[in-house]
């Protein structure tokens, strides 16, 4: 089985330390960088490459549905799931319309997370079940 790489940016370290640690447990997901901002998630995505994205919405710098969007303009088949502690219509809406492929709700249990990212990787799309 193929490994999926993930990218995780998110501007608060507890929440990225909290992903990768629970990614570490899963062997065909491997976290190969961490931002803390917008522009360093494009920037990041850029040069590595990942098969998917955990994006926050909400860091300095460049939002994460404008990183999203940049991001998907130069590396068009990387999958984003945003990351959101905010369950409006509206931001699941602005999410998918700016490409995300997916919508996480910071409470979303681990497994759902794992879940999500290999479902996204496939090709299809992922809600929190409470979205």
């Amino acid at each position: 089985m193929k490994t999926i790489t993930v990218l995780l940016a998110d501007d608060h370290t507890v929440v990225r330390e909290g992903f990768r640690k629970m990614l570490d447990f899963e062997s065909d997901l491997q976290v190969i960088g961490e931002a803390k901002e917008g522009r360093e998630a494009v920037a990041m995505a850029r040069k590595l490459r990942p098969d998917v994205v955990l994006m926050d919405i909400a860091m300095p710098q460049l939002n994460g549905l404008e990183a999203t969007r940049q991001l998907l303009k130069a590396l068009p088949a990387t999958k984003v799931l945003i990351l959101s502690a905010h369950s409006d219509d509206a931001y699941v809406k602005n999410a998918t319309e700016s490409g995300a492929v997916g919508f996480l709700l910071k409470q979303t249990s681990s497994q759902d997370v794992c879940h999500a990212i290999r479902e996204v990787y496939k090709g299809n799309m992922f809600f929190s079940p409470s979205v």
